[in-house]
């Protein structure tokens, strides 16, 4: 019986473990949109900023994402616009203007992404979704 109890328990932690992976991904995927909405928004807004089609917003997203990551992993610098003072503004700035580079229909120039990375921090102190 302890044996089958065991099993059981084992069994659980599996299906929790794999709620849990499909919950990080929605959550993970929730962002993106989220982040997507967000570059819509201040591409509209910001003069030197612009995003032309859904699937650059989608792309734009997951990159700047991943760019994020990147520099937090190497610089160990939260590099959102106002998370470490004036070096992650400039950095969340730079991780914008480079994203053009691999963006398809993403124009920033250097003004764009400092206001484009002023905004992102206003509205993600608005929208917690922490992309950048």
């Amino acid at each position: 019986m302890a044996t089958h109890e065991s099993h059981m328990h084992t069994g659980y932690t599996e299906e929790f473990h794999d709620q849990s992976a499909g919950t990080t991904f929605l959550r993970w995927l929730g962002r993106m949109v989220i982040m997507a909405v967000i570059l819509f928004v201040v591409s509209f807004l910001t003069p030197g900023f612009s995003i032309n089609g859904l699937w650059s917003y989608l792309m734009a997203a997951v990159v700047i994402s991943l760019l994020d990551y990147l520099v937090e992993l190497v610089m160990k610098v939260d590099a959102s616009p106002f998370g470490k003072g004036l070096k992650g503004f400039v950095l969340a700035a730079l991780i914008l203007w480079l994203t053009q580079f691999l963006v398809p229909n993403m124009s920033v120039t250097i003004i764009g992404a400092l206001i484009g990375a002023l905004a992102i921090g206003i509205l993600d102190a608005i929208f917690p979704t922490r992309t950048m």
